[in-house]
């Protein structure tokens, strides 16, 4: 983990220049991201770094997006979707309608996964569900809405999807392409926006957040003011779906509680 001043001069600039919050995430994160964007520059040192970000908006523009924290997958640990398939159901018995906030989405895949779990369960009223789903990259929200995945060595699409055993109802596999594509009906219930959960407001009127293996990365401090947000942003009695290695603060404990600890899935008290 760097501590010279050259790396806390980059992050300071990045703070009061490019409007990022650099304060409210761990160093290691921050160093591994810019570390990155040196590499991919072919900058020698930070300061070789520093001075072609001043006056290169366009790498500016590509290390804020770089900080977007994009680690995701459809039905990611499907032991959780369990857990979720459960609030879901008991939602849409108690609820005439049901919101859902995806915060933090990265590209698209939970959302997408939220909705085809609400077509595909018979005991949950997908008409009477919509999801707003937001991130802080423009670029990871315009694939998200495009909901087209290109197949990688890396990531098995495939394997993602079979949560469901149906799922080829949701999304369409075009092997000459390489590419999954979402189907209209899984897009139609979800509505993508650029929200910062760092320092934007909160929202209102939700009975169900998931903001899942954000918190991580973020330093310890901060993480109350973020749950404080979403706190405000579910109705009472609305449920919280986090990281599984992630947990709540013992100062919030009064604010959440747990319904089930294995799955990190809390109701707003």
């Amino acid at each position: 983990m760097p501590a010279d001043d050259s790396f806390r001069a980059l992050l300071d600039y990045m703070e009061t220049e490019l409007g990022f919050s650099t304060s409210h995430y761990n160093d290691s994160y921050l160093d591994r991201r810019v570390t990155a964007r040196l590499r991919r520059t072919k900058c020698d040192d930070y300061d070789d770094y520093f001075d072609q970000l001043r006056t290169d908006p366009d790498e500016q523009a590509a290390l804020l997006d770089s900080m977007s924290i994009n680690v995701t997958g459809f039905f990611r640990n499907p032991e959780v979707w369990d857990g979720i398939r459960d609030v879901l159901r008991t939602l849409s018995a108690r609820e005439r309608q049901v919101s859902i906030w995806s915060a933090a989405c990265a590209d698209g895949r939970e959302p997408y996964s939220l909705s085809m779990l609400i077509h595909a369960d018979p005991q949950i009223d997908e008409s009477a569900v919509d999801i707003v789903a937001t991130d802080i990259s423009e670029d990871a929200l315009d694939v998200a809405r495009d909901g087209v995945y290109e197949e990688s060595r890396t990531t098995d699409l495939g394997g993602e999807l079979e949560y469901l055993s149906n799922y080829e109802q949701y999304v369409d596999h075009d092997q000459d392409e390489g590419v999954y594509r979402v189907r209209d009906r899984v897009k139609r219930p979800v509505t993508f926006e650029r929200h910062d959960l760092i320092s934007g407001a909160s929202k209102s009127g939700f009975n169900l957040v998931t903001c899942r293996n954000l918190f991580i990365y973020i330093d310890t401090e901060y993480k109350r003011s973020m749950l404080e947000t979403i706190a405000n942003s579910l109705r009472e009695g609305g449920y919280l779906v986090i990281g599984k290695s992630e947990t709540i603060p013992p100062s919030l404990k009064s604010t959440f509680e747990a319904t089930d600890n294995r799955h990190r899935i809390y109701r707003r008290t």
